[in-house]
């Protein structure tokens, strides 16, 4: 029996991947998934494909002819946020926080299971929805000594001076910071920032920590040893 094809107004993932088996594995999976799925083989295409068709969500391998991923990610960020779940074969971590500060939100190792790809697209699609209702009727601004979170203005401001955090991090430290000094399981964190509920076998939530702790300070993230992470009270007002 041949597969539904995807609603008119499923959200569009573009799929950027030089292989071509694995970009038309992804695409495959992604609409049997009921999405919507451009695909574009290198750097320059996927630039391209931004601008014209303006996708929910940017599938992305770091590896790429013309211009590598993270470049791409760099561009697309600038030009309009978007997720992006990168696809990596180098699981380094220099390399996870490269692709995490170029405002990548996820990323994941090859090789993956496709059925992961789809958990992991689908986390981050529900992500962007709860984003959208939030800014309706934005909360207001917390205030925890010298760090101030506009959560509706989707600022911080750390010593009276702005601090860039990609989208995921400042919702982690949004998080954080609605409750400082209450530790947050992974697992928590993972659902509420994310939308991922199981935490098991990725990296993707202490590679974040490590990169706010670079821009806020390491001291403001507490680390609870094998159950979470705290906005640090001594640092809260």
């Amino acid at each position: 029996m041949p597969t539904q094809p995807p609603a008119p107004d499923a959200p569009l993932v573009l799929v950027v991947e030089d292989d071509p088996t694995i970009n038309q594995a992804l695409a495959d999976r992604l609409r049997a998934d009921g999405l919507r799925v451009q695909q574009v083989h290198d750097g320059p295409a996927a630039l391209e494909a931004c601008e014209g068709t303006t996708p929910d969500l940017v599938l992305l391998d770091v590896m790429l002819p013309g211009m590598d991923g993270l470049e791409v990610c760099r561009r697309i960020q600038a030009a309009r946020p978007v997720p992006v779940l990168m696809l990596t074969a180098r699981a380094e971590e220099t390399d996870v926080l490269v692709g995490l500060g170029v405002g990548a939100d996820d990323y994941l190792t090859k090789p993956f299971r496709m059925r992961e790809v789809v958990a992991r697209v689908r986390a981050l699609l529900r992500r962007v929805e709860r984003a959208r209702a939030l800014a309706v009727d934005p909360p207001p601004v917390l205030r925890r000594g010298d760090l101030v979170l506009d959560r509706g203005g989707r600022r911080v401001l750390l010593h009276g001076h702005e601090v860039h955090l990609t989208p995921l991090e400042f919702e982690l430290l949004a998080t954080l910071a609605l409750s400082p000094g209450t530790v947050h399981p992974r697992a928590e964190l993972m659902e509420q920032v994310w939308g991922w509920a199981d935490a098991r076998g990725t990296r993707t939530l202490d590679s974040h920590v490590k990169s706010l702790r670079a821009k806020i300070g390491a001291a403001r993230v507490r680390t609870v040893h094998g159950v979470g992470y705290a906005l640090e009270v001594d640092h809260a007002g």
